[in-house]
């Protein structure tokens, strides 16, 4: 029960509709009760008496009940609904609150496929925890106890039977499916992620798979997991027909034994036989209500596996609480002995890594691919805790830091960049929405883009640009950005030589007094650098100017010669 309490606190906001939801369904319930009650005493009646006055009044309280039945059941549906709808809005508001600070590094834990499952799907099955786990078991006990204590005026015994029949269907029987079903472990919603994630990766992959004719081997490993998750559903399906089965029976057989009994006093003396129709058909009518415990086992494992596994999403991540905004002006950076390692990873992306970057400097930070420059840059923007050691940002905690604060200081190039469906200008607005088309116009100047209209079609994900274009169009947004502190990976890997420097040039203009942290695997072009930081297998192995570094003829120099000795 301990996965739906957050659950359980969201449906309780909507407190008035969920109280309403359960008093109209109460009436109902009850409503029902009494008219099938009140048909099997008319029946009696009638068949007792002549006197007219009495049949008509009986007749009209028919009538009463069946119009207070469908219009509470009416009412019941509209509140119900109402307060489950608002339930999930602030179920995904509550989720997207708790996700979004994770978004950053969220792929690196879940396939987007198997998230957009759990996002989706297992917030849209949490709409039954209202209508099938919450409130028909509280409707159920409160129709069956006014039934159970009508009937004991009547008969104790066939009160007992009632009593007793309430149990079987409405706790025990339900009890054991439901324990049944967990102990199953039903596969069908890991069914679900898994052909979801298998289903947007043959979408994301289409063009590989037709250019190495690979196609039709994936559309079989796709039909296969469309049959496994049919099957999956359809053992679910049987599992709460049998469960439906077993709880009519049940019921039925309580009828009968509230037939037999009736029957039995009436034969002794003990019960008047105007009221044996009218305790039968009560028995049956009250029985009617607990189709809902039926399926209740399904819908309660189903919400608690939903809620478990949207919990796992949010509740795995790093909780990023710092709440002091970065103060303006220049930055510095100072890591002491910082180390991470990646989860499921044995090898550390970083180890006891430490540097300054004084305010205003330009740091190349440099290595062969695997070496843990991308991840240092993680550890800089905050999107992942060192597992040990510091950062300070202008003497402040890393982890105190507000991080969308933070992030609002520094403008960033990742080597993946981003671009929306749209027009150039609103991708690069993004960066500033105040700028006017002549600020835009000239920063794509800056970035040899000037031949670019501003209304030109950006196609989702940037698929119409080169390689070299989508990272221009980020070093423009950055420049738009203009914040103190630069965060560039790979910024130029796609672009020619000549173009790279022009760029750079353009760059360190604009940023005269900024801080500058350029991460690469090129080592040319170095020469005008404060700092080079080199890494390799995670730790930092030599640091200094261009200079000193290759008259020192150390791990940098040894670099600079291969790269001499490839592009002789």
């Amino acid at each position: 029960m301990k996965e739906l309490k957050h659950i359980f606190k969201l449906t309780i906001m909507e407190k008035r509709d969920v109280a309403l939801a359960i008093f109209f369904g109460f009436i109902a319930g009850i409503a029902g009760v009494a008219l099938l009650a009140s048909s099997g005493y008319l029946i009696s009646k009638a068949a007792l008496t002549t006197q007219m006055t009495t049949l008509v009044v009986m007749a009209a309280c028919l009538k009463l009940f069946g119009f207070a039945s469908a219009l509470s059941r009416y009412a019941e549906r509209l509140y119900s609904h109402r307060a489950t709808f608002t339930m999930l809005s602030n179920l995904r508001v509550s989720f997207f609150e708790r996700l979004s600070p994770l978004a950053p590094n969220l792929f690196q834990r879940y396939r987007s496929g198997d998230l957009l499952a759990r996002i989706v799907g297992d917030v849209e099955s949490l709409q039954n925890f209202l209508l099938r786990v919450f409130y028909p078991p509280i409707v159920l006990a409160i129709v069956f106890l006014s039934t159970i204590f009508f009937a004991s005026f009547f008969s104790m015994s066939i009160a007992f039977v009632l009593l007793a029949g309430w149990l079987l269907t409405v706790v025990i029987v339900p009890a054991l499916f439901a324990w049944q079903k967990r102990k199953i472990n039903s596969k069908t919603r890991a069914s679900r992620g898994t052909l979801s994630t298998e289903a947007t990766e043959f979408l994301y992959g289409f063009r590989d798979l037709k250019i190495y004719q690979q196609l039709e081997q994936k559309e079989q490993q796709l039909g296969q997991l469309v049959d496994a998750y049919a099957q999956d559903q359809q053992k679910e399906g049987k599992r709460e027909v049998y469960s439906q089965s077993v709880n009519a029976l049940v019921a039925l057989l309580v009828s009968l034994v509230v037939l037999a009994i009736g029957a039995y006093f009436v034969v002794s003396g003990e019960l008047e036989g105007l009221y044996l129709a009218m305790l039968v058909m009560l028995s049956l009518a009250v029985f009617e209500n607990v189709t809902p415990m039926a399926v209740f086992p399904a819908y309660f494992e189903d919400s608690r596996k939903a809620a478990n596994r949207l919990d796992k999403v949010v509740g795995a991540g790093i909780q990023y609480e710092g709440q002091k905004v970065l103060s303006s002006g220049p930055i510095d950076i100072v890591a002491e002995n910082v180390s991470y390692t990646y989860p499921e990873e044995e090898r550390p992306a970083l180890d006891h890594v430490s540097f300054e970057l004084m305010p205003g400097s330009k740091t190349a930070i440099v290595g062969p691919s695997g070496s843990g420059k991308s991840t240092l840059m993680q550890v800089l923007l905050h999107i992942v805790q060192g597992d040990s050691g510091s950062v300070r940002v202008n003497g402040e905690d890393i982890n105190s830091l507000d991080q969308e604060k933070l992030w609002n200081r520094i403008n960033v190039v990742l080597q993946e960049n981003h671009f929306f469906f749209g027009t150039i200008r609103s991708n690069l607005s993004i960066a500033n929405e105040a700028a006017s088309d002549e600020e835009l116009k000239n920063v794509l100047g800056k970035v040899e883009l000037g031949a670019f209209s501003l209304d030109m079609k950006i196609e989702e994900k940037g698929q119409n640009l080169s390689g070299g274009e989508k990272q221009r169009l980020a070093i423009a947004r950055a420049m738009l950005k203009n914040e103190a502190l630069w965060l560039l990976d790979e910024p130029v890997s796609s672009i020619d030589s000549v173009t790279a420097k022009s760029i750079y040039d353009r760059l360190f203009e604009q940023g005269k007094e900024d801080t500058f942290v350029i991460i690469s695997h090129d080592l040319s072009g170095l020469e005008q650098m404060d700092q080079i930081i080199v890494m390799e297998q995670g730790r930092i192995v030599e640091t200094g100017s261009y200079n000193a570094l290759m008259e020192r003829k150390g791990y940098f120099y040894g670099l600079k010669q291969i790269e001499k000795s490839v592009f002789a």
